[in-house]
């Protein structure tokens, strides 16, 4: 599956043009990554903004959101993680 990292200074457009992308290549299923209020504002943007990407090919995207604890600098973080699918 691929990932997506997004941190609170992500440009909203520019997720959306990376997972607009993966989902013209045929993926179905992409795993977004935020640490921080701050990157989860802007990784919901990215998916909402996408999601009018994707719309006029008739699919539409889902949302799951999960926690997941991953390295950051030898640190153990939580983070968020967003599996969005297009179905």
């Amino acid at each position: 599956m691929d990932i997506i990292k997004v941190s609170s200074k992500s440009v909203p457009q520019k997720v959306a043009g990376a997972l607009a992308n993966l989902f013209r290549e045929s993926i179905d299923e992409v795993e977004m990554q935020a640490i921080g209020a701050g990157a989860l504002n802007q990784a919901i943007k990215g998916i909402i903004i996408a999601r009018g990407y994707v719309a006029p090919t008739g699919k539409n995207l889902v949302c799951t959101p999960a926690f997941s604890d991953i390295l950051v600098d030898a640190e153990e973080r939580t983070a968020i993680k967003l599996i969005v699918e297009a179905k």
